[in-house]
Formats: structure tokens, C-alpha cells, sequence
């Protein structure tokens, strides 16, 4: 097996919890630009297609939540793909991302954790959507500091 076809073999054989991984260095990425610290991954047939993080602040942005910056950073693709697509998360997702989970028709969604957010999982699970919590604590913690250090931006980015 050659160099790119281990890596290949490797990358389709991501587990929940390393795609979520991937998804909290975007949240991170995006925390040391001084915005919300909330990474996605869109994954499609054991591979990662897509990264995104919530980039409001950075761009001013009333939409860019991790998940839908994701899904801008993805493309446009065919329905076929998203029907295979696994969207990792680092926080529940809000209303939003949910409504953009359904519309595109993504029938997996691992989250890094729900403590300090529950966002629209239970709505998933109603339309047939496979909702993965992993509870990461890292997930957690670089949440919880967050809200602890920017309420103002917390509140604003969920809509209080």
C-alpha cells in the first residue's frame, strides 16, 4: 500500500471522536481570532470534505455558525452527497444549523457536546436524523470559558 493509500485507508476509518477532534481546531482556530469557538467537519464517506467555524465576528456575519460556514466552505454539492454526510459539531446545533441539517437532507449528526448548549438535536431525532452526542470535555471546557469571558457574544450569537 503506497503513502497516499494508507492515508486514504486511514481518514475512512475516522472515529466519532476523532471527527470531532477535527471540528474543535476549527473551534479553536476560530476562538484565537476572536470569535465563538464552534467548529463543524462535514464528512462524507469517510472523508472529510469540508471544515468550517463560526466566523460572525470575524466577517460580521449574522449567519456564519460553524455548521453553515461548513457547509459554505463545501460548495455547492449534489443531493447524493449530502445524503451520505456525516455534520460533526463541536455544540448541540441551534435552530438554524438544524433547519440547514434538514434542508440539505444530512441524516448524521455527531455532536462534541450539549452541556452548554441543547440546540435543535431532539428535532433531528424526530425527522429521522441519527444524532451522535459524544460529550467531549475539551468541547466543554473551551465552551464554558467562553460563555464565562463573553457572555454579550454568547447571548448574541444564540439569539438572546
Amino acid at each position: 500500500m503506497s503513502g497516499s493509500d494508507t492515508n486514504r485507508a486511514e481518514i475512512t476509518h475516522l472515529t466519532d471522536a476523532e471527527q470531532v477532534s477535527i471540528a474543535l481546531g476549527e473551534a479553536r482556530i476560530g476562538r484565537s481570532e476572536g470569535g465563538i469557538p464552534i467548529g463543524a467537519a462535514l464528512i462524507v464517506d469517510g472523508k472529510v470534505v469540508a471544515t468550517g467555524r463560526n466566523r460572525r465576528i470575524q466577517e460580521g456575519s449574522a449567519i456564519h455558525h460553524g455548521e453553515t460556514n461548513c457547509l459554505e466552505n463545501a460548495g455547492r454539492l449534489p443531493a447524493s452527497v449530502y445524503a451520505r454526510a456525516t455534520m460533526v459539531t463541536t455544540l448541540s446545533p441551534c435552530d438554524m444549523c438544524t433547519g440547514a441539517i434538514l434542508l440539505y437532507k444530512i441524516p448524521r449528526v455527531v455532536i462534541g457536546e450539549n452541556a452548554n448548549f441543547y440546540g435543535g438535536e431532539d428535532y433531528l431525532r424526530q425527522r429521522g436524523v441519527e444524532v451522535v452526542v459524544v460529550d467531549d470535555a475539551e468541547c466543554r471546557q473551551l465552551m464554558a470559558e467562553f460563555i464565562t469571558a463573553e457572555p454579550a457574544l454568547w447571548n448574541e450569537d444564540i439569539g438572546v
